[in-house]
């Protein structure tokens, strides 16, 4: 894949949807109905994107009575739940429409109980980006991995998110 190309995938340009401005746009528009979408609004989490980086978010979310579990932690579900999407929604930005996204597969570690408030920063390399998408316009497929953590005030490891995604380029034979 030429640089020019590498550049429009992983954002390093104005991109091909007019500019900055634009996307930027686009961007504050989503992180608003993320934080009021009812699963993540229920559950009490919030979701934030990082000035200019598209290919990160940074989640968090409260102990509340609403969003604990019969012990008074955190809800393993909710845990879950805060980082379910976002890689995904970094891929598809990322790759553009030549590309067909799809989650795979997920898995979450506890660690440890999980009270006051806990976060994670999910996060997408420009390298990775592209190399993915190498790899699918060569393979067709692929299914990457990606992990992040949860973690609490005190920056422990409450939960370990690991998720695959399905990647397919549309210009693949099938």
């Amino acid at each position: 894949m030429e640089d020019e190309e590498l550049r429009s995938v992983t954002g390093d340009d104005e991109g091909r949807h007019g500019g900055r401005n634009r996307r930027s746009m686009r961007q504050r528009f989503m992180l608003r109905l993320l934080n009021v979408y009812p699963p993540y609004l229920g559950a009490g989490v919030r979701v934030r994107q990082p000035r200019g980086d598209a290919r990160t978010f940074e989640v968090e979310m409260k102990l509340r009575w609403w969003n604990s579990n019969y012990v008074g932690t955190h809800f393993g579900g909710s845990l879950y739940t805060m980082c379910d999407p976002f890689f995904m929604l970094i891929l598809l930005r990322q790759l553009g429409p030549d590309f067909v996204v799809w989650d795979k597969a997920a898995n979450i570690r506890f660690r440890r109980p999980g009270r006051g408030r806990v976060r994670a920063r999910i996060h997408i390399p420009a390298e990775r980006v592209d190399e993915i998408c190498r790899q699918a316009r060569r393979d067709g497929v692929v299914q990457p991995t990606f992990r992040t953590e949860v973690l609490d005030d005190r920056n422990r490891v409450v939960a370990e998110v690991e998720k695959i995604l399905h990647v397919r380029w549309k210009g693949a034979t099938e």
